[in-house]
Formats: C-alpha cells, sequence, structure tokens
C-alpha cells in the first residue's frame, strides 16, 4: 500500500515558480530520477508564505532514498527561492473507511 508524503517548505511561492521556470531542466531531471526511484506522484501546491510538497510513494524508504540522493539539487532550488528551515517530510497510509471514495 502506498504512502502520501507531504513537505512544508517556508519559501515565498512566486518566488519558486521563477525559479523552476530558470531551471525547468534540473527541475525536470529531478523528476525523472523521482519517477525512476518509484513516485507515483508529485505536486507543488501554494499557500501565503510556503509551498507545499505532496507526493505519493510506494513506502517512506523509496521517498527517503530519493531524497537523500538529491538533496544537493533541491537544496539549490530551495536556496534560490530563499527557503528559510530545511523542510521535514512527513509520511501518511491510506485509513480503510466507510467514507472513502
Amino acid at each position: 500500500m502506498s504512502v502520501m508524503m507531504g513537505m512544508v517548505i517556508e519559501a515565498d511561492p512566486a518566488r519558486f515558480e521563477q525559479v523552476a521556470k530558470d531551471n525547468a531542466e534540473l527541475l525536470s531531471s529531478i523528476s525523472e530520477r523521482a519517477k525512476q526511484a518509484g513516485a507515483i506522484s508529485h505536486q507543488f501546491f501554494a499557500g501565503k508564505d510556503s509551498l507545499l510538497v505532496v507526493d505519493e510513494w510506494p513506502d517512506e524508504a523509496g521517498f527517503l532514498g530519493f531524497f537523500e540522493a538529491t538533496a544537493a539539487d533541491i537544496g539549490s532550488l530551495m536556496a534560490q527561492s530563499g527557503a528559510t528551515a530545511q523542510p521535514t517530510p512527513n509520511f501518511w497510509r491510506p485509513m480503510d473507511t466507510a467514507d472513502k471514495f
């Protein structure tokens, strides 16, 4: 059963979007490495003063291995975006409840 990974990054969303555009090739490379490592889905969401990264992975270990292997590239993009702290990934597993759809 897969897990959802959520990570809040304290950074300016508009600045991150510009950094993402300016570094589209690197971002695509990181995304390809995530897929090769087993990522099922990935998306950024913008908040007022933060970003939310939401991924689905087969398991926590898969994400953590990928995150460690790409830390320098991801760190570079986050630094350019003005991230103020090291983000911490959080993991959730699906629950079997009657209201699931």
